[in-house]
């Protein structure tokens, strides 16, 4: 076992992850949507579990992340739980549970906490939902920012191109992210945004940023599981390292199955009772 994981605190919390930062020590995040999945993921160390509302695209094959419903997350959210030690888990607020209605937000924010048991909850925007954000941080529970590309606002922006490269849409970000922390988030993620403006938003900030294609000046990084492990092949963005080819195995595994199958070599005779 390395140092590293020996030192690893036996629960992650806000305050480690706020320590992190002050530290300069990186925050690793990859999202996970099922008990077996994210029991792998906890116990090779990873620092923040999001139970992201991609799930609507990389399990139940959506287009967007719209379709997902609060029962869904909250049935993906609850499964991941219960695999988990050690990593903070976080569960994405999805589309419809919390914009233009904060009385809706609070209901919607508790239901996840009391239903998954989980650590904290993510909500997608800045000025437009900070009232949102205000109502659930007032209940205690704990809140993760997401700025940049927003997929649940995808009819909105028309593509998912990379964000905030105009000065314009740049200083609303920078003033959403200062205004997110000052209602008390514990930490913001970043999405497809220029690497320089993603540094600067990480330095003059004191909470954790996490990006996702936002470069390596900011405190953590966060990836879909399904696509740092190459079971997805259709999509590849720039931002996006694939550590491996689940693809390619798991098709070569299945297909060495149907020969054994077909040609009657499984099970033999040390595989039956």
């Amino acid at each position: 076992m390395s140092v590293a994981k020996e030192q690893r605190p036996k629960k992650i919390t806000t305050h480690v992850l706020s320590e992190m930062k002050m530290k300069g020590e990186k925050i690793s995040m990859l999202t996970a949507y099922d008990y077996s999945m994210a029991k792998i993921v906890d116990r090779a160390g990873i620092d923040v579990i999001l139970v992201g509302d991609s799930a609507a695209n990389v399990m139940a094959g959506w287009e967007t992340t719209l379709p997902i419903t609060l029962d869904q997350m909250i049935y993906h959210g609850a499964s991941v739980v219960r695999a988990v030690n050690t990593a903070m888990v976080v569960v994405d607020m999805p589309f419809g549970s919390y914009q233009g209605n904060s009385r809706e937000a609070i209901v919607s924010a508790i239901r996840i906490m009391k239903e998954t048991a989980a650590d904290a909850i993510k909500l997608e925007g800045g000025s437009e939902i900070i009232e949102s954000v205000n109502r659930i941080l007032s209940a205690g529970i704990p809140v993760m920012g997401h700025l940049g590309l927003t997929p649940q606002s995808i009819h909105k922006f028309g593509t998912y191109t990379v964000r905030a490269k105009q000065e314009e849409e740049a200083n609303k970000l920078i003033e959403d992210a200062h205004l997110l922390q000052e209602s008390g988030v514990f930490a913001i993620v970043l999405e497809k945004i220029p690497a320089t403006l993603a540094e600067k938003v990480a330095k003059s900030l004191t909470i954790p940023v996490i990006g996702i294609g936002a470069g390596g000046g900011v405190d953590g990084q966060v990836l879909v599981i399904h696509d740092m492990l190459g079971i997805n092949q259709e999509f590849s963005p720039r931002f996006l390292r694939r550590y491996h080819n689940l693809y390619a195995e798991i098709t070569g595994a299945v297909s060495n199955y149907i020969e054994d199958v077909k040609s009657r070599d499984f099970p033999n005779s040390r595989e039956q009772y």
